[in-house]
């Protein structure tokens, strides 16, 4: 079995992690271009959609939507949000790891998809949120290039395959503009709803 989808993950783990380490104290309430989302909710989604993979690719069933949303309002961060991420972070590899975690098919809140789509998805919602973070705190989200070029292309071609989310509680929302030489990274953003441009 080949390393590179792992590595793939890592790498963007790692670059939110850098992000996350990186929040001041007083940016923790900081509104973020996720709507109703603080920075500090967007890290709790990003451990709490980890820890969900992570028990998935482990063999346990998706629970129903009403209690995926009931358990979204649930603190996952305590005092040391850093450290709960970087856990999350970890047992999503491991899981990840297992032998035959890529190729067998699993369901998660986008659907029944096979393990290496599934890996898809954190990476991308590993950048996007990153992005969100950045945005929020006014320091730009740094992952590698090509990382965020494939992500862009499995998002273009996964996007209108995937089931919309119920209004007001998904992280991505309608595509908006960006400019075809915009950062990809900025173009990634734009194509899962977040406005890219800051008005004048």
């Amino acid at each position: 079995m080949t390393t590179a989808p792992l590595e793939q993950l890592a790498s963007a783990l790692d670059g939110a992690e850098t992000i996350v380490a990186g929040i001041r104290p007083r940016e923790w309430e900081l509104p973020t271009p996720c709507p109703e989302w603080t920075v500090r909710g967007v890290v709790n989604h990003l451990v709490g959609s980890s820890r969900l993979f992570a028990r998935i690719l482990g063999g346990e069933e998706l629970p129903p939507r009403e209690e995926l949303i009931t358990a979204s309002r649930d603190d996952r961060l305590g005092y040391d949000p850093v450290a709960a991420y970087r856990e999350a972070a970890a047992d999503l590899l491991a899981a990840f790891r297992a032998d035959g975690a890529l190729d067998r098919m699993v369901t998660v809140p986008a659907g029944t998809i096979p393990g290496r789509g599934a890996l898809w998805l954190r990476i991308v919602e590993s950048l996007v949120h990153g992005w969100d973070i950045g945005r929020a705190t006014g320091r730009p989200a740094v992952f590698p290039g090509p990382l965020v070029e494939q992500a862009l292309e499995f998002t273009r071609m996964q996007l209108g395959r995937l089931p919309a989310a119920p209004p007001g509680r998904g992280p991505f929302a309608p595509p908006q503009p960006a400019d075809d030489d915009a950062p990809p990274l900025d173009r990634l953003a734009a194509l899962l709803g977040r406005p890219v441009t800051v008005p004048a």
